[in-house]
């Protein structure tokens, strides 16, 4: 593991085109330990609905919204070969059919189509495309739970939120610098998407969602399934990304993390699943990487690469 010392002749910090290409790699979107397993069934907490949340996310206003976003971003079919140039009839067709479904807690996501894409290391990236009707949910998901979690994220986090960007995240590390915070913490966490404890996540989304039946189908979501060259592969551990859904809950559990370090008093600036902590020594620096990797591992149960970090 390294600490770097920013400012300092022949040191960088992350460019914007540099975190503009990671913000890329993410965006699929058209994100460990062994989890505890939850058991869901086809009505778990269906009768649960304290705020009506299901409600408001299969209200016809907000599938509309949903349904032109999907449609404006494009992007490939899923498993059942659907375009976007298809599904505005299908809905017309058969969208009462799907609502009531989703009321009833009877709705299964379908699984989603594995792709890969390669990374500028010349490795790949696995990315799950849903089919078009399911990012139309998932997409109705996340217009209802952004503006509910944007109260409760960190100033500091600037990946996948509303009016934020790249070059914000770059701006707030140039004034840790220009305050005195040379050296930097560059935080890598494994196979982030791939390795997200499902129980973990659910847990911290039951502290806000009081609705049980939104629970239950974002659950249904995560656990889906991937199917790889025509073949079926369960989705015990993870968030596929490349959904509509993975970047809301990716910042959901990663708030965790922000909330933490804001409690120890550190200054950091997060872009989706990369971190930087600003400290002013390099012994500040190393201390804090060190406090900080239990909490990460045994609390969050996400696995920290030593390498790369």
């Amino acid at each position: 593991m390294k600490v770097t010392e920013t400012g300092a002749k022949g040191s960088q910090l992350p460019t914007e085109d540099s975190l503009q290409k990671n913000s890329a790699e993410h965006e699929g979107y058209a994100g460990v330990h062994s989890p505890a397993r939850i058991t869901e069934t086809d009505d778990t907490n269906a009768t649960e609905s304290k705020d009506r949340l299901l409600e408001k996310i299969v209200s016809r206003d907000n599938l509309n919204e949903a349904f032109k976003r999907v449609k404006a971003n494009k992007g490939s079919h899923g498993i059942d070969g659907m375009g976007v140039e298809e599904l505005l009839q299908y809905l017309r067709d058969n969208g009462e059919t799907i609502k009531q479904l989703i009321l009833g807690g009877k709705y299964r996501p379908n699984p989603v189509r594995r792709v890969e894409i390669p990374k500028e290391n010349g490795k790949k990236r696995n990315l799950g495309i849903p089919t078009v009707v399911d990012r139309v949910i998932q997409q109705a998901i996340t217009q209802v739970l952004t503006p509910i979690y944007e109260r409760q994220f960190s100033d500091n986090s600037y990946g996948f939120r509303p009016k934020r960007s790249a070059h914000h995240a770059m701006k707030r590390s140039q004034q840790y610098v220009q305050e005195g915070y040379r050296y930097v913490v560059d935080m890598d966490l494994e196979k982030y998407f791939d390795t997200v404890n499902q129980s973990k996540l659910i847990e911290v989304l039951s502290r806000t969602i009081k609705d049980g039946r939104v629970i239950s189908l974002i659950h249904k979501y995560l656990r889906a399934g991937v199917v790889v060259k025509h073949k079926f592969e369960d989705t015990e551990i993870g968030v596929p990304q490349g959904g509509n859904l993975s970047p809301i809950l990716s910042n959901i559990m990663l708030n965790e993390l922000d909330k933490e370090l804001e409690a120890r008093g550190h200054r950091f600036v997060r872009y989706a699943d990369d971190m930087l902590i600003f400290c002013r020594s390099r012994r500040s620096a190393e201390r804090t990487l060190t406090k900080i990797l239990p909490y990460i591992e045994k609390k969050l149960f996400l696995k920290v690469n030593r390498e790369k970090t």
